[in-house]
């Protein structure tokens, strides 16, 4: 078997040695690059088979990093490095094209399990027409039926009974929809059920997210392109638009597309007609148009980020979806929806949340929404080896929510020095001269440095990081390692 090739991205150069550690003794062939300069110009000459990339580098973020690897490598799989304090930046950019996430602490089974998924995505082919999937019934706890369509289930909440009502009002006709909502919450699932339930519903339904189209490739993944219309196009290609032909395309985070592409969408929207990039000939279409956006468009034309006529073309009807956290008696019926979903992903037979944990979840937040969520429960499940989902199999900063608010305004939480990095802490690792490098012992000392810096600032962090004299973000990077990988 074909040894896979991993980059790994992170101006923590401890964060790089532990990962290349660990990465290598499974198999995997790994390049350390510590700026997002150094590591665009390895990609120039070489092509991995997955790339790990922290949110935040010295030179850039993976925001200013993305664009330019899915330029490059369209289908690349990108997993982001991210603590929980960068929850709402991560998910954003996972819709600019990561494949996916982890918080530290980074988990050795969680990031095998992931990076494991995203080759095997990738090596499946990358493909945005979405399966018609029949909804079912499933029973939630308190035996009531909940309509579900693939990966996606609609709660009990009155917020949802209107939804469910405005999608059956509007989804027979031919309407353009904007669908509201933040991030993770579910805006592609409802498009999908509109279509479902339209008279297109026997044809495809093409998903485009918009924020991970690059101004360079966005025109010739949305109408296509001819052969040698530029360099690189080496065949002809047939866009987005084309192949919704007859059906329903929906395009996700639209006032991420450059001024120019909206131009020539706003042609296709009033004439029904395209045009292939480097083509002389108008191809008809007959196309249903959803779109989803997380900031309201008509703001958007107010500053100049969206076209005010397209905006008016689009906008025959919309939709808003409540964020999770206004919905808290839907959190536990989401929650076991996914835990069923990721028992059946992992072979495992966890059958229930405990009440701490059911406690846990009502009280977080969730920036990221239901993705977020859907995350948490993928991580805990895989860390779980009896029926039930204990807190300790929580990341850190959800378990400790409420005490990390106090920790942050200056008070101490209630926690003993053991639990400051994970719930069970091991003692620092000891090493033989004979098994040991100088660098690894340094890890050790530093890991000591660290505890004692937490105690003489009660346990605040910012505070621990200026007597450190290090940037909260390297402290953080710090405490996460120390934790897991060293271990294995």
């Amino acid at each position: 078997m074909e040894t896979k090739k991993i980059l790994v991205i992170d101006d923590d150069r401890d964060i790089c040695l532990l990962l290349n550690r660990f990465l290598s003794r499974r198999g995997y062939e790994v390049t350390e690059m510590y700026t997002g300069k150094k590591a665009l110009a390895y990609l120039e000459s070489s092509q991995p088979d997955l790339i790990m990339c922290d949110y935040r580098l010295e030179d850039m973020d993976a925001a200013s990093l993305l664009p330019s690897i899915k330029g490059k490598f369209p289908h690349m799989p990108v997993i982001i490095i991210t603590g929980y304090s960068d929850m709402r930046t991560a998910v954003r950019v996972m819709k600019m094209g990561a494949y996916d996430y982890i918080t530290k602490p980074l988990l050795p089974d969680e990031i095998i399990f992931t990076i494991q998924q995203a080759i095997e995505h990738s090596e499946m082919g990358d493909t945005n027409v979405v399966e018609k999937k029949q909804p079912v019934q499933v029973e939630n706890k308190n035996t009531e039926s909940v309509t579900y369509s693939g990966q996606y289930i609609f709660g009990n909440t009155e917020a949802f009974a209107k939804i469910l009502k405005q999608v059956s009002l509007v989804a027979p006709t031919n309407y353009s929809v904007i669908i509201y909502g933040e991030t993770g919450s579910g805006k592609e699932s409802v498009a999908q059920e509109i279509h479902k339930r339209s008279k297109r519903s026997d044809k495809p339904f093409i998903a485009i997210d918009c924020g991970a189209l690059s101004k360079e490739l966005a025109a010739s993944e949305l109408f296509g392109h001819e052969k040698g219309s530029f360099t690189g196009a080496l065949n002809q290609k047939i866009g987005c638009f084309e192949l919704a032909n007859g059906g329903t395309i929906f395009l996700d985070e639209v006032a991420n597309l450059s001024y120019d592409i909206q131009v020539s969408l706003l042609r296709v929207v009033q004439e029904r007609k395209m045009r292939r990039v480097g083509g002389t000939k108008d191809i008809d279409l007959d196309v249903r148009i959803l779109i989803a956006s997380n900031e309201l468009l008509w703001n958007a034309t107010r500053t100049g980020k969206f076209r005010e006529d397209l905006y008016h073309r689009f906008n025959e009807f919309s939709i808003d979806i409540p964020p999770l956290r206004e919905r808290k008696e839907d959190i536990m019926l989401f929650a076991n929806h996914f835990l069923q979903i990721t028992n059946k992903e992992l072979d495992k037979k966890v059958k229930a949340f405990s009440g701490e944990v059911e406690e846990i979840f009502k009280n977080y937040v969730w920036y990221g929404n239901l993705r977020e969520l859907k995350n948490v429960i993928k991580r805990a499940t895989l860390l779980t080896e009896g029926e039930t989902v204990e807190a300790r199999a929580l990341p850190f900063e959800i378990s400790n929510f409420n005490k990390l608010q106090f920790a942050e305004a200056g008070q101490a939480p209630s926690l003993p020095v053991s639990s400051m990095f994970t719930d069970t802490k091991p003692a620092p690792p000891k090493y033989s001269v004979n098994e040991t490098s100088l660098k690894e012992a340094s890890i050790d000392a530093e890991y000591e440095m660290i505890l004692q810096a937490l105690k003489e600032s009660n346990y605040n962090k910012s505070k621990a990081a200026i007597l450190l004299k290090i940037d909260r973000k390297t402290l953080y990077n710090k405490m996460s390692l120390y934790e897991e990988l060293k271990n294995h």
